[in-house]
């Protein structure tokens, strides 16, 4: 098994074989718990206009550049979204864009085997189903801040995938000392935005909560996030 690392929106639109999307802060943190609050349908848009005309009943879910968006329900917070748990989300469609997290994911779409969304939330059960499927060729993809500027969270994040799938070393107290001294982790801790939840990095950075992944799949016109069951 050959693993290749890549980061930023060009590492996802150059990745090949089974393509590992990363984005901790928070996009793939925040879909593996819409569907553990009963989410049935996660649909994955990045262009903001398609979203608010699929409307419909789903619920819109997203950020532009960390910025709520005007006509979405809620941020892109996973502290939002368990705050409203079950009473929102259950047996729901919900669309979802972000700057970094979906528009890579449909990037990677072009050129890959398949698509895995991943964060520290579902990173042993995307680590065992790729296992699973016994590939030559990984691409693991950080994506970083906004796309354009490497992220510790999501560079660690990658390292941890790639130690289940290699054996290569890795500290996981050395990745939290790392981030949470950067200032993706402080502009939330920091509390300076309503809509940057000092909450979201506590939850972002909990290992293997969910044991199943994420895989971004085309059905039609549409792009869905497809819950994948992994108990091994």
């Amino acid at each position: 098994m050959q693993i290749k690392r890549l980061s930023l929106r060009e590492g996802s639109q150059a990745a090949t074989g089974i393509v590992v999307v990363i984005d901790v802060f928070r996009a793939f943190s925040c879909e593996p718990l819409l569907y553990h609050y009963g989410a049935r349908r996660l649909i994955l848009e990045g262009d903001i206009d398609k979203c608010l005309a699929m409307r419909g009943d789903a619920v819109l879910v997203g950020e532009c550049d960390e910025v709520p968006i005007p006509g979405f329900d809620l941020t892109n917070s996973p502290f939002v979204i368990m705050r409203h748990g079950r009473a929102l989300f259950e047996g729901r469609t919900v669309i979802h864009r972000s700057t970094s997290g979906v528009t890579g994911a449909l990037a990677a779409l072009e050129n890959s085997t398949e698509v895995l969304l991943a964060s520290f939330l579902t990173a042993r059960a995307t680590a065992e189903y790729i296992k699973s499927r016994r590939p030559e060729l990984i691409s693991i993809v950080a994506m970083g801040i906004l796309s354009q500027q490497r992220a510790p969270e999501d560079e660690y994040c990658g390292d941890y995938i790639e130690s289940l799938l290699s054996g290569k070393p890795y500290d996981h107290l050395e990745a939290l000392q790392a981030i949470l001294a950067h200032e993706t982790a402080q502009k939330f801790l920091r509390g300076d935005k309503v809509y940057l939840p000092r909450e979201d990095p506590s939850i972002c950075l909990q290992r293997d909560l969910f044991d199943f992944t994420l895989r971004a799949q085309r059905q039609g016109d549409l792009v869905e996030a497809i819950r994948i069951e992994w108990n091994g």
